[in-house]
């Protein structure tokens, strides 16, 4: 599962899928789970076909979730249980389908016994435009409109470099492990992924060739940010005679 990519700049999303990015807040430079990010989802608005760029959560927020702020993880979506999953099945069979623009992502990597960290480029130079989902949930109580997305991932254990990343299961075989990969869509596969059939959506889902991968060990160890703690409030000095 991905849980770190740096997003590309409004320039190049721009050149990438024709878009432009204005009237939207700005994005951190790193995305983590629960932080805004970029995605870009057919036009909500338009009678005809048209992209659009929202800033949204990365991680969805279902239909059915009491608050914004989940106590389950869903920056990720398998994508062989989209039609299944309780959080993911509604958007998926509506059509609800995005493309995630990544400059880079990171994997984990075990292969020495501990985890390093790999960051991934497009071996073209592009930046990654990745398979996912979004929802709009609405805050019955305030109104307030809450935009989000997840990444979707498939089975990478016939990969050569993607079967590569994560913590191995040594109680399992090497082909039943399920590593996970993101899924590109590819320049010219976009408007099929955002606006076809479910049917010509599936067709998308699928491991994206090695040579199309650039990875090496990062130089940038993937954290999240942490909050600053607050200042502590020093001590008021003792006066002699008193304990």
């Amino acid at each position: 599962m991905c849980t770190r990519y740096t997003p590309p700049d409004w320039a190049a999303i721009e050149r990438e899928w024709l878009i432009g990015a204005r009237n939207q807040p700005p994005w951190p430079a790193e995305i983590f789970p629960r932080m805004p990010g970029p995605f870009i989802r057919r036009a909500r608005d338009e009678v005809d076909y048209a992209r659009e760029l929202i800033v949204g959560q990365w991680g969805l927020i279902p239909w059915f979730a009491a608050q914004p702020k989940l106590k389950f993880p869903t920056s990720n979506a398998r994508s062989e249980e989209l039609s299944g999953k309780a959080s993911y099945k509604e958007p998926w069979a509506r059509g609800q389908r995005c493309i995630i623009p990544a400059a880079t992502f990171d994997e984990p990597n075990w292969e020495t016994g501990r985890n390093v960290w790999w960051t991934f480029l497009r071996a073209d130079g592009a930046p990654w435009g990745l398979a996912g989902l979004w929802n709009t949930w609405t805050d019955k109580l305030t109104g307030e409109v809450h935009e989000s997305y997840t990444m979707l991932t498939i089975n990478a254990d016939a990969h050569p470099l993607m079967n590569r990343m994560h913590k191995p299961d040594p109680k399992l075989g090497p082909d039943q492990q399920d590593k996970r990969s993101v899924i590109p869509i590819e320049r010219g596969d976009v408007d099929q992924w955002l606006a076809g059939t479910v049917k010509e959506a599936t067709e998308l889902l699928r491991l994206a060739p090695a040579e199309l991968f650039v990875g090496a060990p990062s130089t940038v160890p993937a954290q999240p940010p942490r909050k600053p703690k607050p200042p502590q409030r020093p001590e008021p000095p003792q006066q002699p005679g008193l304990w």
